[in-house]
């Protein structure tokens, strides 16, 4: 309201000094005769204007006013609400508080009564116990034993029938569980057989190369045979050219070495040209074809399979199985039907049957690499499976296949139940049944030959030896003593491949009979 009154006061003296100045202009510009007619006429006209001004500020007054008034009820009328709401909310809070007290007498005589009940308790109480410990002495009277005493006997006597219940019962549930162990296992094993096929193939380390004719020896020999020399060395096989008509043997234990140099020989023989310079060049070349192939054997296999995500280096390795062999078994095949027996039987046991598969294939890598002859092929293949980031299962399973760690999950004896399978199939693998025998036999009557030992068991075609010895003439620190010397003794004198784990077996019986 201030700030109008102001404004209507500037915009009065404002008024006035424009017609001053109009006026000034005029008695300037006009002669002074109208100059104060001028003047008037200026003072009315500010007059007017103060007279509108004033009445705009007066209305403009009341309207403030008014809206004041108006604000004034309604913040009246909030209050009036407000304090209606806290009297109405004082009014139930006064409500609740006499509830309480109420309830509040009532838990006290509730309390009240359960004392004299309690008191009635104690009372009834210390006349049982009166009366018990009458009876218990007429009881002990009648017994002649104190309730101590007749206690201790009652336990004992409970105790006694319990645990003869309780030990035909747990032999009676272990001979159960081994009965229907035992038939879910072949259940198991017989359809993992019969649902995985196999080819069996056994391999020679020796190639037979046929030529067409004898002249072409001639010339794989070359003069004052250069030739043959020369291929001997680049390709690392001993070439065997004798009378055997239209045949060349490549021998060596390398597969690989002996595939690059048939087709080394094939390609020189076909081309005609064939001279050391030659062969080194066709030499080179069949290197570099057949590593190509090995990865691309690899690549294949793992799709085959559907293993995912193997890394490069293992997928080379995995192809590099196809060129080697066991016992005369293809390695590459082997690892296949093993992966394959792997995730059947995984499936059966509800395992993750993709992990299953993938430690199945790569269970022999170790028997791969050429560089580490000393190092069991489990370790070794369990070593580059965590080189190249393996899961740790999957590595427990290559590591243990032939019981060198602790097996640490379910898919590790799997692996090893498969790759028996795989091995043990009729026609899977060649031995001389006559060495094989006679090394079991040997391994045996070397451990007999020690002081103590009473029986010898060559077991896991020769793996293992187990040794029984007498408990009374070996002591527990003494088998510790005795299978070391017995290890070392079959290092010194047999050959024998991979390694042989020998188990000493300390047991002490006591029998005795009833008549």
């Amino acid at each position: 309201m201030d700030s109008n009154i102001l404004f209507i006061i500037l915009s009065l003296v404002g008024g006035i000094a424009v017609g001053a100045v109009i006026a000034f202009f005029y008695l300037n510009s006009k002669s002074e005769g109208k100059a104060a007619q001028i003047v008037k006429e200026a003072e009315k006209q500010a007059e007017q204007i103060k007279k509108t001004k004033k009445l705009e500020a007066k209305e403009h007054f009341l309207q403030l006013k008014n809206e004041h008034r108006q604000e004034i009820k309604n913040r009246e009328k909030s209050l009036n609400d407000a304090e209606h709401q806290l009297r109405k909310k004082e009014q139930s809070l006064s409500d609740k508080l006499q509830h309480q007290e109420r309830k509040l007498e009532e838990v006290e005589a509730i309390k009240r009564e359960m004392g004299k009940q309690m008191e009635i308790v104690k009372i009834k109480r210390s006349e049982a116990e009166k009366l018990h410990e009458s009876q218990v002495e007429q009881l002990e009277k009648i017994a002649g034993l104190s309730a101590d005493e007749a206690k201790k006997s009652l336990v004992e006597a409970l105790k006694q029938e319990a645990h003869t219940e309780a030990l035909v019962q747990s032999k009676n549930i272990l001979e159960e569980a081994k009965l229907s162990a035992t038939k879910e296992a072949k259940r198991m094993i017989l359809q993992t057989i019969q649902r995985t096929a196999a080819e069996q193939a056994i391999e020679n380390t020796v190639t037979v190369f046929n030529i067409e004719n004898d002249e072409v020896k001639g010339r794989i020999i070359g003069r004052e045979g250069r030739n043959i020399r020369a291929l001997e060395a680049a390709t690392g096989i001993e070439i065997i050219v004798d009378d055997t008509p239209e045949a060349i043997i490549l021998s060596g234990f390398d597969p690989v070495r002996r595939e690059i140099a048939r087709l080394s020989l094939y390609r020189l023989i076909t081309d005609g040209r064939i001279h050391p310079a030659r062969i080194e060049e066709v030499v080179k070349k069949t290197s570099k074809d057949v590593n190509e192939e090995i990865l691309e054997i690899g690549e294949q296999t793992v799709i085959d399979l559907g293993v995912n995500g193997l890394h490069p280096e293992l997928i080379r390795y995995v192809g590099k199985m196809r060129y080697r062999s066991s016992y005369g078994q293809n390695l590459l095949q082997h690892s296949r039907e093993v992966a394959n027996l792997c995730a059947t039987m995984a499936a059966e046991f509800g395992l993750d049957v993709k992990l299953a598969k993938r430690a199945g294939l790569l269970h022999d890598i170790g028997k791969v690499p050429d560089d580490d002859a000393e190092t069991p092929h489990a370790l070794l293949g369990m070593k580059l499976a965590e080189k190249f980031g393996e899961h740790a299962d999957v590595c427990n399973a290559i590591g243990a296949h032939h019981d060198e760690i602790e097996m640490k999950n379910l898919i590790s004896p799997i692996v090893q139940a498969c790759d028996a399978i795989s091995g043990s199939r009729p026609g899977a693998r060649r031995e001389d049944s006559e060495a094989y025998i006679k090394r079991l036999q040997d391994l045996e009557k070397l451990a007999l030959a020690f002081d103590g030992v009473e029986k010898a068991f060559a077991i896991q075609a020769g793996r293992e030896l187990r040794v029984i010895v007498d408990a009374d003439a070996v002591e527990d620190k003494k088998s510790d003593l005795l299978s070391f010397d017995i290890s070392q003794k079959i290092m010194k004198e047999m050959i024998y491949p991979g390694q042989i784990k020998v188990t000493v077996i300390r047991e002490r019986r006591a029998v005795s009979y009833a008549k």
